[in-house]
């Protein structure tokens, strides 16, 4: 079965750090795009930071030069680092990996960050 499994969410307070993970099961990112997603009480859901296939990074203004998307050697998890947290970082955090007809989500991980 393919499945996505996101973890590494809680509580800290401001100016705190996170590492979330997203594992991949039934694949391996090795074709794949990786996105990580939040999506914030009563907002949209907004693209936070991606990479291609090949290990572009990109990132939302919001979180540059405080967030931080990797893979391990074995492509089969995803991480982002999180640093100097702020309380509109609060959301529900997914990971998606598409290639080409292939899309698949994760069930979300909570971030709060306190003030």
């Amino acid at each position: 079965e393919v499945q996505l499994v996101e973890s590494g969410g809680g509580l800290v307070q401001a100016g705190g750090s996170l590492r979330l993970s997203c594992a991949a099961s039934g694949f391996t990112f090795d074709d794949y795009d990786i996105g990580w997603f939040r999506q914030a009480p009563g907002q949209e859901r907004e693209g936070v930071a991606s990479i291609t296939s090949g290990g572009r990074t990109n990132y939302a203004d919001s979180v540059k030069g405080r967030f931080t998307i990797s893979t391990d050697n074995a492509k089969i998890t995803v991480y982002l680092q999180m640093n100097s947290l702020k309380p509109e970082d609060t959301a529900v955090y997914y990971c998606n990996a598409y290639y080409g007809s292939r899309d698949y989500w994760g069930q979300g991980t909570q971030v709060t960050v306190s003030s």
